[in-house]
Formats: structure tokens, sequence, C-alpha cells
């Protein structure tokens, strides 16, 4: 985020984030609060915000909670802006859902898969460091990077910033997995398999995509008896920056057998154990449609990349910022194509160069208006998250004091009531309705 007077920058994030969740505070007594609709939002390290959907089952569920978020932080800038304009600051703050600043530092988009205990956390690396390597073709956000040798166009921002395959860090030195055994569920069934290579969508095509193919990817892993041909990289990290900057699609990176293969080779032998998987155990309806998605987007990568603007977030910017070039006739290093890479992430609606897009038919829907105004209110029906809903709404109305987290639900009063919900796929809970009763 960034708060700017006439262009300039004026406030800091420590100054800003004071302004932006002065609201979230009023909610919670506290920057770091439950919301209605199960999600989390809090300041994180640095003074940024960050918003961590509900625990979702499905993944058109997921798309809608992802977006509610965004909308949510939106309607934060919106009153951040107004309380500056009332005590005479007339500013306007900007909130970028992205992965880079221009001071170099780096924020993930953090995906949480809930994982089977039994399988061996070295067989979830060994399949899944190739596919996410990879998937930023169809996946990434889009950059400009600055390097020593000028300005270019990279496909990922994450690319740049990721130093490991699987290791417990987090920020001093990125992972593709980050390895933290911290589930929030039964620590016996389950373990989290905790991605933070990705970066930020603003698409919401990519979003399904990006969460749905990596689904089906941890299902045929947790098939001990399906085979996946081994597709392990000789230099995982070489091989995420070699593919990032290559927006043509066509250098190969070496794998660890010794044979060679661009990413859209990997992917596609990704795409055919899918369907393989698919004829033989069946996925669901879902999952079937992010696997046709995936397959018209590699066929359109392979012949008119082009053609995915409405679809792939990296070439919708790329083809904003060719088109800018073109008629000014400047270069990537023009302060004005910075911006363009910067406001394309922009969250407010009448700003962002996305939703501007978006709004003019510019970009493929995967949810409605409607199932994201109702994502906001509401948590996902069939998961936890709606026991936590209702338990914060109950104590709100009757204004009671509580405490929550992703497990726990605890009233604050002499007797410390608390509920521990350790299975997220439990939606009904004879426990929580009598608390909730008892409020």
């Amino acid at each position: 985020m960034t708060c700017t007077v006439r262009g300039h920058r004026r406030l800091g994030p420590d100054e800003v984030s004071r302004y932006l969740f002065r609201r979230v505070v009023s909610w919670g007594r506290s920057s770091n609060v439950f919301l209605e609709n199960g999600a989390r939002l809090y300041l994180d390290v640095g003074s940024h915000p960050e918003y961590a959907t509900a625990e979702c089952d499905d993944v058109r569920e997921l798309v809608a909670q992802d977006k509610a978020g965004e909308r949510i932080v939106e309607e934060l800038g919106e009153a951040a802006e107004r309380r500056l304009h009332e005590e005479g600051v007339k500013a306007t703050v900007h909130l970028f859902k992205n992965n880079v600043d221009s001071a170099g530092n780096s924020y993930g988009c953090h995906e949480n898969y809930l994982a089977r205990r039994e399988v061996e956390p070295e067989r979830y690396h060994q399949v899944l460091v190739p596919f996410l390597a990879t998937r930023q073709i169809w996946a990434g956000a889009g950059h400009v990077l600055q390097t020593a040798k000028g300005a270019v166009y990279a496909i990922s921002q994450r690319a740049e910033h990721v130093w490991e395959a699987a290791s417990s860090a987090t920020t001093r030195s990125r992972p593709i997995i980050n390895t933290r055994d911290e589930p929030h569920a039964d620590p016996e069934e389950y373990r989290r398999l905790h991605v933070i290579s990705g970066d930020s969508n603003m698409n919401e095509a990519a979003t399904f995509m990006k969460v749905a193919a990596t689904a089906c990817i941890l299902a045929m892993v947790e098939t001990r008896s399906f085979l996946i041909r081994d597709m392990t990289l000789e230099n995982p990290i070489r091989a995420v920056r070699d593919i990032s900057l290559d927006t043509g699609l066509r250098r190969p990176v070496r794998l660890a057998s010794g044979r060679e293969a661009t990413a859209l080779d990997i992917q596609r032998e990704y795409l055919l154990h899918a369907e393989r998987y698919d004829e033989v155990h069946g996925f669901g309806h879902v999952e079937r449609l992010a696997l046709a998605m995936w397959r018209q987007t590699l066929d359109a990568l392979e012949s008119d990349p082009v053609t995915l603007a409405r679809r792939v977030d990296w070439i919708a910017k790329k083809a904003m910022i060719d088109g800018f070039m073109g008629r000014h006739g400047c270069a990537l290093d023009d302060h004005r194509v910075q911006m363009i890479d910067l406001q394309y992430h922009d969250v407010r609606r009448s700003r962002g160069l996305f939703h501007r897009a978006q709004a003019a038919g510019g970009a493929d829907r995967v949810v409605t208006d409607d199932e994201i105004r109702r994502a906001i209110e509401e948590a996902p029906a069939t998961t936890r998250a709606a026991l936590r809903g209702r338990f914060i709404r109950r104590a709100k109305e009757r204004r009671r004091d509580y405490t929550v987290d992703w497990v726990h639900l605890k009233v604050n009063d002499q007797a410390q009531r608390t509920v521990m919900c350790k299975d997220p796929f439990r939606s009904t809970d004879e426990r929580v309705e009598r608390l909730i009763a008892s409020l």
C-alpha cells in the first residue's frame, strides 16, 4: 500500500495502516481479527495488510472468498481516505494485490492445502516442485524486472525471490514449498502443504486454475497406486528464474535425469497424468472443468499466447504495456510503464487496470458479483468456517467478549468456555450450537 498527496508520497506504511485498520480495531479491539465470513484479516510484518480466506472445500467458493477479501480491503482503503480528508489531508490511498514493491521487497500469495499425514513429505515435494516451478507460464502475474542489463519483462513476480525447493523458512530463504508443519487440524491425520512461491492473481480464471490443478496433482500424489513420471529438475531455483524470463516459452530446462524439456512440455506431462487419473479414479465436476481449461490454456500458449489475455494475468498486463509503448514510443524502463505494472494490481475497482478491463468485458469470470457479495458476509457453508462465522456474528450481536482462531472458539467470561474444532470439514457441531445459544 502507499499513500500520496497530489502524486507525491506522503504517509509511510505505519501511518497509513493506522488509518486503514482503525475500523478493524473497532470490530475486534485488535488489528488481527477473524471476520463473520470466517476469514482472517491482520497487519503482517512491515505494516502491510494480509487477508486469509476461510477454509474452502470447493474451488469456486475459494475464488469468491478470495475476491471478497479484495472488496473488504478496498472498502477499508476508501474509509481511510475519507478519514484523511476529514482531517484535512487530501490523500489517495492505494492498495495493491501484488508480490513486489519498488524497494525490492517481496511478499507472498500463500496457498494452503490440507494434505494426508500418511504420505511422506518427500513424495509431495518430488512431484509438486517441478509442477509449481512451471505452472507460472499460466499462473504468473507478470512484472517489469530491473536487471543489470536493463529492464526486462518477467512472467512471475515471485521467481526472483525464491531460493530453495523446500524449507521451513518463509522470509530469510524463501522456498517453493514451506515445510512448517502447522495443519490447523487433527495433526494425527493431516499436515499443511504450504506453497509460498506463487503470484497473487487478479484474474478469477487464473486463481481457479492455479488452485484446482494443484489440488488435482495432490490427489494423484495421495493415491499411492497411481504412478507419476519423475520430472525432478536438476536445479529447481535456476529453472524457476529461467522460465520466468522466457516469455517466448521455448527455453528448455534440465531435468535430474539428464533430459531437457520446456515448461510447456512439463506442464503437458502433468496434464496427461491428471487426465489419465480422471479416467481411472474420476475427478469431480469442478476439477474436470479445470482440466479442460488447463488443456485449452496450454494449447493457446503454444499456438497464440495473446489470445489468453482474458485468462492469464502476465499476458494481459504485457498486452497493456506493449500497447502503451507502441503508442508512446517508450521503453520498458519508462516510469509510466512501471506505473502500469503497478496499477494493474490496484484493488480499487475504479482505478485498477485489471478491474477496468474486466468491467469492459476483457476478462473471464468464474464467479458472479452476487457470489462475491455473499462471500463478504457469509462463510463457506460446508466447512467449519460456517461455525466460526455464526459464533462471531452472535457474539457481536450480544456484545460478548470472545477469542477465535482457526481451531478454537472461546467466550471470555468467568467460565472461559472453549470449543475446539479440529475437523475442517465439519460444518455442524452440537457443542458449538450450545455455545452460541448460551451467548
